[in-house]
């Protein structure tokens, strides 16, 4: 039996939780495989993004959103949260950070129209008076719904004034 201390899925999680970027960058070269990165989770099913935006790990978050084949919208076991819930409550412990860690959620395509186990997107359990917070998730829901919107609006040119003139040639 060998005694070598904690797993690479240990040092993942802890590498999230401190902010420790070389911890990260020694794991990802070990363990390069997204479904590594995407299975490693802790007790409560959170997964490495999930740790990261609880501790407002802002480097770390920021180099595991560029590992290829990440999931952004993972949902942990317990409060079937995603990683952009957890980044918004860790907002109402250090509102500049946490601005920050949901921004770069948020651009990397976090859905913030997931709902938790308690029905509650990320708006729900912000903090009322964060008007940043809220904006940020506002516009972010908007862009997502006005994409769905384009998407469904496509099958109607088949019928309309558009598709008509094309067939003149």
């Amino acid at each position: 039996m060998s005694d070598e201390g904690a797993s690479p899925r240990e040092l993942l999680l802890e590498a999230c939780r401190r902010d420790n970027t070389d911890l990260l960058e020694k794991i990802l070269k070990e363990n390069t495989s997204a479904e590594f990165l995407n299975d490693s989770r802790d007790a409560l099913g959170n997964t490495a993004l999930h740790v990261a935006a609880q501790y407002g790990s802002y480097h770390v978050m920021d180099e595991l959103l560029d590992q290829e084949g990440l999931e952004v919208d993972p949902i942990n076991t317990m409060e079937q949260e995603t990683p952009l819930h957890k980044a918004v409550i860790y907002t109402r412990d250090d509102p500049e950070l946490g601005l920050e860690v949901v921004k770069l959620l948020v651009d990397a395509g976090a859905d913030p129209r997931i709902r938790n186990k308690s029905k509650m997107r990320p708006i729900d359990i912000a903090d009322a008076r964060n008007d940043e917070l809220k904006e940020i998730l506002q516009t972010a829901e908007y862009s997502i719904n006005a994409g769905d919107d384009i998407v469904d609006e496509s099958n109607d040119y088949d019928e309309g004034d558009l598709a008509s003139g094309s067939d003149d040639d």
